[in-house]
């Protein structure tokens, strides 16, 4: 991803200080409640979109109303998470979901 903001690599590192789960609040770790309530909070910055990628950690994200994609990275893909499914990625909040599921996600460009 050659977009990535300055310091993101730094970003995506994890800590696991707390016995071997990554314990890091920063985008694309641990989704905080604060964090999770408000993008829920604010339903007009949801974006549709389909995963069109998964490797690595990376999602792409193909958004239905332009077509565009967008990159997000998180620090550990669930396995459900599979090409075709329809996701909503948040402009705001950097919150990613499908389903029931709530991911926090470091995005690599704007969207």
């Amino acid at each position: 991803m050659s977009s990535l903001k300055a310091g993101a690599e730094q970003v995506m590192r994890c800590s696991t200080a707390s016995g071997g789960t990554c314990d890091r609040t920063a985008p694309g770790h641990v989704l905080r409640p604060l964090q999770e309530r408000i993008a829920a909070a604010t339903a007009s910055k949801w974006r549709d979109g389909v995963v069109s990628s998964v490797s690595g950690g990376w999602i792409g994200v193909t958004f239905i109303d332009c077509g565009d994609t967008a990159w997000v990275w998180t620090h550990l893909v669930p396995a459900d998470l599979a090409i075709g499914q329809p996701v909503a990625l948040h402009s705001l909040y950097s919150t990613l979901a499908f389903g029931s599921v709530r991911l926090s996600v470091l995005v690599s460009a704007a969207i």
